[in-house]
């Protein structure tokens, strides 16, 4: 079994137990059972726990394809092609895009917002590293700390340091707008140079720039990102700093890919079909499905015995 949680574990932890906290201070009934099974199991859920599924034979070659993945605010600003999409919504097609091409390697994932996480290990198994890419979302507002390049750089240099024992291809695809917004200057990379034999550095997003939604707190309600620098409050842009992005591409010794559409990708994925040299049918590797959507039936049922609850309190 394999778990992919959707929130970070420890902050799930923390929620529950905030809420189970509550729970007992406020509440003691036999509806207090309910609730705390239901937090429970909605925490299981989180969890997002996978079993392997059986064996398929696939052909495997000697790339290990890593995706660094910038998760900022300013990554879901509305400038990305002629009908002005979020940006994250088109690094999200151009990643399975990127998948479906180099279709046999490896793929690892780490995202970044105000922190790093190393969100899928290499892996032959290219569900999990597209689900894990298509479920990003922006992190809440309230949390939002500034965008720094600098913060992908240590979980980086692990990945790739630990795998340099096995004689397979490294590929780094970087995907950013380039912004840093916590005025922290951007640090050197080259120290990671050595690690890497291909990849590119992809940005998105206008200079002209675009604005950005957002959710605040448990709000359903979602507002446009504001310049709070001056009255009356505008609409805040966020805008693509290919400098930052050239420099990271130098320090790595790859290419600095400007991502206006799909195809700007394809030159850089020729010549890393060119490197691959192996080959290999693997009949041992096996592919997980979720098993998360079992807990669905518990929970429902521990819903009706709390509406029933409700409901005899309420008469």
């Amino acid at each position: 079994m394999k778990l992919f949680p959707i929130i970070p574990i420890w902050l799930m932890v923390i929620i529950s137990l905030i809420l189970i906290i509550i729970i007992l201070l406020f509440k003691k009934s036999r509806a207090t059972i309910y609730e705390i099974a239901l937090i429970i199991i909605l925490f299981i859920i989180n969890l997002r726990p996978m079993l392997p599924s059986d064996n398929a034979d696939i052909i495997v070659n000697d790339l290990d394809v890593l995706f660094v993945v910038d998760n900022t605010i300013s990554m879901y600003a509305e400038d990305y092609g002629s009908n002005n999409t979020e940006r994250i919504n088109a690094v999200k097609k151009d990643c399975a895009y990127i998948i479906n091409e180099l279709s046999g390697a490896r793929f690892a994932l780490i995202t970044f917002n105000n922190s790093s996480k190393i969100s899928v290990p290499y892996t032959f198994d290219h569900n999990i590293v597209n689900e894990s890419i298509d479920i990003l979302q922006p992190m809440v507002s309230y949390y939002a700390k500034g965008s720094s390049l600098n913060t992908p750089h240590d979980d980086m240099k692990t990945v790739l340091k630990n795998n340099q024992k096995e004689k397979r291809k490294k590929i780094v695809f970087f995907i950013s707008d380039g912004e840093i917004t916590d005025n922290s200057k951007l640090k050197s990379f080259s120290d990671l140079e050595e690690y890497i034999d291909d990849g590119a550095v992809l940005g998105y997003g206008t200079t002209k720039g675009g604005y950005m939604k957002k959710k605040d707190g448990y709000s359903t309600e979602i507002k446009y990102v504001e310049d709070t620098s001056s009255w009356p409050y505008k609409k805040a842009l966020s805008k693509l700093d290919e400098d930052n992005l050239q420099d990271i591409a130098k320090d790595l010794g790859i290419d600095y890919v400007y991502m206006s559409k799909q195809s700007k990708i394809d030159k850089t994925l020729k010549n890393v079909k060119k490197s691959i040299s192996t080959a290999s049918e693997a009949s041992d590797l096996s592919s997980y499905t979720d098993i998360y959507y079992f807990f669905t039936i518990p929970l429902f049922i521990f819903l009706f015995f709390l509406y029933n609850e409700y409901k005899k309190v309420s008469l």
